[in-house]
């Protein structure tokens, strides 16, 4: 949140995945330091054969909806975990389930906290290198996760009174622009909200594109740079890679559309 005053941001969203533990902290935080504060969340689905990210933004906190949705993610992480470690180990890499709880710090254990033991341990020169390396999809110890059905995230999201949109749609790996509808068709079917059309990998036509899409489906413009830190250091809050921009009516519409839910 610092950082974000640093900047000069009018806004910033937190939307971690699996979890809503960061949002209360940084609404306290956004108060002091003069930066409004979107309090969020992210989810991954499947649908067919495309992983679908879903952002609830506004959710309420203590919704039951939520907490349960939350807690069959986690438990999918906790089965993935030991896995990513035991093929760790097998490289000549092995930590202990406490070592990468102590990076964790009592939050949901995922691939940025095994990173940063991988680091700590002296096994890679960085966490970005542990992803190339070990981590990233397709990298030597990566495991997939399973996934929930986008139906059932999104009934989530919008029982707990979270605007549910597509995170970063450019990265489903559809194969054309035709294919791509078909996914935002089907999800505004099951209760999409809205679409990141400005996210820091799309090019210009790719924005162009989920621009139609939104306009033709009725759905909420959002963007958002991904920002991760470290982890993604070529990644800046606010900017991407140096030339995103979200403009801040999108988050008025944003707000508007939550309180039709």
């Amino acid at each position: 949140m610092a950082e974000a005053a640093r900047l000069g941001l009018a806004a910033i969203g937190i939307t971690d995945h699996d979890t809503v533990s960061g949002n209360a902290e940084a609404l306290v935080a956004g108060r002091e330091l003069g930066v409004e504060v979107v309090p969020g969340v992210e989810v991954s689905s499947e649908h067919g054969p495309y992983t679908v990210h879903l952002l609830g933004y506004y959710p309420e906190p203590d919704a039951p909806a939520l907490a349960a949705l939350l807690a069959e993610l986690c438990a999918y992480r906790n089965e993935r975990n030991p896995r990513i470690l035991a093929r760790l180990a097998e490289l000549g890499c092995p930590l202990s389930l406490e070592d990468v709880a102590a990076e964790a710090g009592g939050e949901v254990i995922g691939r940025p906290h095994i990173a940063a033991a991988l680091v700590r341990m002296g096994y890679v020169r960085s966490a970005e290198v542990a992803f190339e390396r070990y981590l990233g999809r397709g990298a030597k110890a990566y495991v997939e996760r399973r996934k929930l059905p986008p139906a059932q995230s999104i009934d989530a999201l919008l029982r707990s009174r979270a605007v549910p949109v597509l995170a970063h749609p450019g990265d489903l790996g559809v194969r054309s622009a035709d294919a791509a509808e078909t996914v935002v068709r089907d999800l505004v079917e099951m209760g999409l909200r809205g679409i990141e059309v400005y996210y820091h990998a799309h090019n210009a036509g790719q924005s162009a594109e989920y621009l139609r899409l939104a306009k033709r489906y009725g759905l909420v413009v959002t963007g958002g740079s991904d920002f991760h830190g470290a982890i993604k250091p070529g990644i800046l809050m606010g900017r991407g890679g140096g030339r995103m921009f979200v403009p801040y009516p999108l988050l008025v519409r944003l707000k508007e559309e939550r309180e039709r839910l």
